[in-house]
């Protein structure tokens, strides 16, 4: 059965990106360890879900519009649903699902194009709020990285007791230290 895991890396203040939307400063430490880590993760992936914001980063800063290719490499066949206020270019190849609204319209369609493998959310904390929100958010995988930014896009701007979050592992992944939490609905 799938399960919707918000798995992303966030700094040691609690946010995903700088005041740009930029992931410079993930780029900025080294983290092989925390790449053998994220690839066992990203095995257990059948569908990712991301932001539009995430989305067009992740498009820039890889040029995949222009080197479509490098999609396939990083995320491979998966379908990829991008909630978007607006329309946006996609990428060759690539299986995006361009989707508006509320996250409880598309969980279902979402879930299926996991095909039994798990959902990842890639970003934004908002996106993972919103599941959160809805009791569709089973876990939270963080790779916590030796930065701080003082502001930015906030790791998950949303209030979630602890009542709710079970911490079921640590490890130390070179500079990085993943943590690994169940989320009760």
């Amino acid at each position: 059965m799938s399960r919707v895991v918000y798995a992303t890396a966030t700094t040691l203040d609690g946010f995903l990106a700088d005041d740009h939307h930029s992931l410079d400063w993930l780029l900025a430490v080294p983290s092989e360890e925390t790449m053998a880590t994220f690839g066992r993760f990203l095995d257990s992936v059948g569908a990712q879900v991301m932001g539009s914001s995430t989305f067009e980063w992740v498009c820039a800063q890889e040029r995949l519009r222009e080197r479509p290719e490098t999609w396939r490499d990083a995320f491979g066949d998966r379908a990829t649903w991008v909630f978007t206020g607006r329309e946006r270019a996609g990428v060759d190849g690539a299986d995006l699902r361009f989707v508006a609204g509320s996250v409880v319209d598309h969980i279902d369609a979402i879930i299926a194009s996991a095909a039994g493998r798990d959902v990842w959310i890639t970003g934004g904390g908002d996106l993972a709020g919103q599941f959160a929100d809805a009791g569709l958010l089973d876990e939270v995988r963080l790779s916590i990285a030796p930065v701080t930014l003082g502001g930015g896009a906030p790791l998950l701007p949303r209030r979630i007791a602890s009542d709710r979050l079970t911490l079921r592992d640590v490890e130390r992944a070179g500079q990085f230290v993943d943590l690994v939490y169940s989320v009760s609905r």
